[in-house]
């Protein structure tokens, strides 16, 4: 009896060998052979070969933010004239943070990710191929941007230290290799060289934090020196250089046309600098939780789902998301125009007008159209996905985290209104967008999150294997039956073979029309999502570019003072700008799994 499961297994797995043989003693064996079958269940998974994982975690963090501390306080103290920190100081400890980085990647490359059972599988969730395909796009513009900033330094580099030009030479020699480092190994599940692999990961993520306050820090200084040289003369534009904020030039002279193309260019292609760090810092991040992990092939299946845009679609989110992000343009482009330009307030007060209630619409009817999602999810009736998934995890506390910037923003902005008088169109229209500005965060992340959470369709996956599982249902009702006949003989179980082929036809026409009935659910879920994204990448674009009306509106400046509200702005709003792309990446997720 000891072979009896093993011949049973062979016989279940033909369609033409004997179901219901009679034997009443082998019924057990027989239903813990079919539940064997249709589980997958793989081998258990091998037990870790580390004594404390959490220890070798714990002195990667530690590593990680010491190092962070200190990028922090040389960047913010290189900001300023009167503290003895230099700018160059800031480049000569990124670049050497970037050159360690550099050669821990070469050598996981080369060594660790090549020794024998140092992958033993990857995570399928991990560095989705939009995600990665986004870095590539932000990778472009930042070579892009140190290509200018090597022009811009080379211009007066007799007057400059030679470290200003060695940085973004470095800079793009890092960008290059970190880039590809992702694209090939995001969903590694090292096995090896545990602790090191661990504190490399980490000295990159700090890396790419430190590059990004860097980035973040030089943008708002560069912006505040636009502001004081529009609103002054040049005298006393260079006065308060000399007793305030560092320039960014350090006395050298950026005359010929060459370089001021060289100067604003880099400065245009900040933004998409500093979310190619963020991006990267998350995509470490979760190679950073999966060192060490053994992956769970049963929970955790590779869903291949295809990308389809124009396919199962009304086109109406489409059409609405393509005419938000055109309209936004123009807002944006006509802003820049009046509120740069020396001309009356009555222009600027225009301007700020155009620019509100634009936003107002835009958030209303995106928090209109999350509140619809969010309702249809009530009749979706796809389980909630409760496996681990590290990058599913961090996506959500990014969501979350990231909102928080403009949440304070937003939260400044009401006090300061409510208790500021008189109160005024501008002031009117300003806390409605802010109000708007809170209740859209909130209800798009409660989309998201769910959204992320649901498994995907069942069709998507099981209609490229049809027939496979026109047999697995016909193995399913067979069985289910000859579990429950009697020891009659192999006459009757022939009997009720034929007579569950029977049962298998009405089966399977009872679940052929099931995806139909879910094809509106999802066809307005991914014209929900389409118009989100859109209507995210606008809302990333007119603040990332210029249009920051937190700057240019009186009320807050006159009510927080000079120096307390745009400390604040800096501070929140890179976050707010990094919550819009991210929200994008994430609802080009909801849309594929829909």
């Amino acid at each position: 009896m000891t072979e009896e499961p093993g011949r049973k297994d062979s016989e279940l797995g033909h369609p033409h060998c004997s179901m219901g043989c009679g034997h009443k003693d082998d019924k057990a064996s027989l239903a813990s052979s079919q539940t064997a079958s249709f589980s997958h269940q793989p081998p258990s998974t091998p037990a870790s070969k580390e004594v404390w994982k959490k220890g070798g975690r714990m002195f990667s963090i530690l590593l990680a933010v010491h190092l962070a501390l200190l990028a922090c306080t040389l960047v913010s103290s290189g900001a300023f004239e009167k503290i003895a920190v230099h700018d160059y100081d800031v480049f000569f400890l990124l670049t050497v943070m970037m050159l360690v980085v550099i050669i821990w990647i070469i050598f996981y490359l080369a060594g660790t990710s090549r020794c024998p059972g140092a992958i033993l599988g990857k995570d399928s969730h991990a560095g989705p191929i939009w995600l990665r395909g986004g870095l590539i796009l932000f990778a472009i513009f930042s070579l892009v941007m140190d290509v200018f900033k090597i022009g811009y330094y080379s211009s007066f580099y007799s007057c400059l230290s030679a470290i200003k030009i060695i940085y973004p030479i470095v800079q793009a020699i890092f960008v290059v290799v970190q880039t590809y480092f992702l694209w090939v190994s995001a969903k590694d599940c090292i096995h090896v060289h545990l602790n090191v692999t661990r504190c490399g990961l980490m000295l990159t993520l700090t890396t790419n934090l430190a590059v990004w306050m860097s980035a973040v820090t030089d943008e708002s200084v560069h912006k505040a020196h636009s502001k004081l040289k529009k609103n002054m003369t040049e005298e006393i534009f260079r006065w308060l250089l000399k007793v305030g904020m560092r320039s960014s030039s350090e006395e050298c002279n950026c005359n010929s046309q060459l370089c001021q193309i060289f100067k604003n260019g880099y400065f245009w292609l900040y933004p998409f600098n500093i979310e190619y760090s963020l991006f990267a810092s998350a995509m470490v991040y979760v190679m950073w939780k999966n060192v060490g992990r053994f992956i769970d092939h049963h929970s955790h299946h590779i869903q291949r789902l295809k990308f389809r845009l124009f396919r199962r679609t009304f086109f109406v989110g489409i059409m609405l998301g393509l005419i938000i992000l055109v309209s936004g343009l123009g807002v944006l482009i006509l802003y820049e125009v009046q509120v740069n330009s020396r001309t009356e307030s009555s222009k600027k007060s225009q301007a700020l007008t155009m620019y509100y209630i634009f936003n107002i619409v835009c958030l209303s009817l995106m928090s209109l159209v999350c509140i619809g999602g969010s309702v249809i999810y009530r009749f979706d009736k796809r389980d909630m996905d409760r496996h681990k998934n590290p990058t599913r995890t961090l996506d959500v506390a990014l969501l979350m985290g990231a909102a928080l910037g403009q949440y304070a923003i937003s939260y400044y902005s009401i006090v300061a209104i409510v208790a500021s008088t008189p109160r005024d169109t501008i002031s009117a229209l300003n806390l409605t967008y802010a109000l708007l500005m809170i209740a859209q965060h909130t209800f798009q992340n409660v989309f998201i999150i769910e959204g992320l959470h649901r498994q995907p369709p069942k069709e998507d996956y099981k209609h490229e294997s049809h027939q496979k599982d026109l047999y697995g249902l016909t193995f399913v009702n067979i069985n289910a039956v000859s579990l429950r006949v009697p020891d009659t003989g192999s006459a009757l179980a022939a009997g009720v073979a034929s007579g569950t082929e029977a049962m298998h036809a009405s089966d399977l026409v009872r679940s052929l029309p099931a995806p139909k009935k879910m094809n509106w659910r999802r066809k307005f879920l991914r014209e929900i999502s389409m118009f989100l994204l859109l209507s995210n990448i606008i809302l990333w674009i007119m603040p990332a570019f210029g249009a920051r009306p937190q700057f240019d509106n009186d009320t807050e400046l006159n009510f927080y003072g000079d120096s307390m509200w745009p400390a604040i702005v800096d501070i929140c709003l890179p976050f707010g700008i990094f919550y819009r792309m991210h929200a994008v990446a994430s609802l080009l997720e909801v849309y594929i799994m829909s």
